[in-house]
């Protein structure tokens, strides 16, 4: 994987901005096409999800998943994912359904 994270908060709030989301139960999806030949990817879990460690550890999950799941992914967009509320105590399965349900919606599925 290349240089396939955004890290700026520049990047992040141009694809806010764009406003093409989808949602399911434990995350929100923000996409942007991007000048690029390959998917970038951003993780998001703001203070509602639970403290640090519980960021952390849902941010953790899906990095995993979306490591096992980026040949998946459109060419030539940024994916923001925001994980909502509930995420925490989702079992992996369920994080994972979630995730490839949000992407179903965008049409952004190989």
């Amino acid at each position: 994987m290349k240089d396939c994270y955004l890290k700026k908060n520049s990047e992040f709030q141009r694809v806010y901005h764009a406003r093409n989301i989808s949602g399911s139960k434990y995350l929100t999806l923000f996409t942007l096409k991007n000048n690029r030949d390959y998917p970038r990817i951003g993780i998001t879990a703001t203070k509602k999800v639970g403290n640090a460690v519980k960021r952390n550890f849902v941010k953790r999950r899906l990095k995993s998943i979306c490591r096992d799941n980026y040949d998946k992914l459109k060419g030539g967009y940024d994916y923001v994912f925001v994980v909502k509320k509930g995420a925490c105590e989702a079992v992996f399965k369920d994080l994972r359904y979630s995730y490839l349900n949000v992407l179903k919606r965008q049409k952004k599925v190989k």
